[in-house]
């Protein structure tokens, strides 16, 4: 049975509680051991990328020390999972608890494709749906390729999602583009920010979404306020919460 412990992002604990409740419910119908570690806290990402570096340090350094016990580390976000991973190596150099953590720590869905080795799941979600990927877990854990690379096309969050009865994956002129959040950029750019988000809506729109989701809360976060602010029917679920929902999880 793998040993996990699950890192809830501070966005989700504290205004999406529900998508790490059913990231909890998901690793345990599979057979997983879970623990969340409740002294967990942020992992430094916002500090970093507006500059304040030292005030990061501190957070890298508590995560290693809580999180290094575990045989895996799942997070249901690609953002927080690429600071970990790509960036605290910056911020803790040589420390080898770092070199303990960094890699054994997954994002959900690499974590059921690429370590539970699950190649589909067996639900029902009878919806069109909008696939976004995220800049971090497309770019810099490379969850699915990006359309400027010549490879052999793939992507993990859409292997899971294709294999559930019922489901449409609409075909996006756009696959992998920003949705404009960016964290402190969304506070920084507003108006970039929010016409970014809207052509990415749009996108998923003229595709006949019914419903759009992705790996990453934060881009789902930003978006959804613009939806809501449009009045357009579409609806936005974590891949966790449709997971669950189509394998019928209470």
């Amino acid at each position: 049975m793998p040993q996990v412990g699950l890192f809830i992002p501070c966005y989700v604990d504290q205004l999406y509680p529900n998508v790490a409740m059913a990231t909890l419910k998901i690793l345990e119908r599979f057979g997983c051991e879970v623990d969340f570690p409740a002294a967990q806290t942020c992992c430094g990402q916002p500090m970093a990328n507006t500059g304040c570096v030292d005030d990061a340090v501190p957070l890298a350094r508590k995560f290693v020390s809580i999180f290094q016990k575990y045989e895996y580390i799942v997070c249901p976000s690609g953002s927080c999972t690429a600071m970990i991973r790509q960036h605290y190596g910056e911020l803790l150099h040589d420390d080898p608890g770092y070199a303990i953590v960094r890699p054994k720590t997954f994002e959900l869905c690499e974590f059921l494709t690429d370590v539970l080795k699950i190649k589909s799941i067996e639900g029902r979600f009878p919806h069109r749906v909008g696939l976004h990927n995220s800049c971090h877990g497309l770019r810099e854990l490379r969850l699915g390729s990006s359309s400027e690379m010549m490879v052999e096309k793939f992507n993990k969050a859409g292997q899971l999602l294709a294999g559930l009865e019922g489901i449409e994956l609409v075909n996006l002129k756009r696959p992998d583009e920003c949705c404009g959040f960016g964290g402190t950029f969304a506070v920084a750019e507003e108006a970039v920010s929010c016409m970014m988000g809207l052509d990415r809506i749009h996108d998923h729109e003229q595709a006949g979404a019914e419903v759009l989701t992705a790996g990453d809360m934060s881009c789902l976060m930003h978006m959804s306020g613009l939806i809501y602010r449009q009045k357009s029917p579409l609806r936005v679920m974590h891949i966790a919460e449709i997971l669950q929902s189509a394998m019928g999880i209470e």
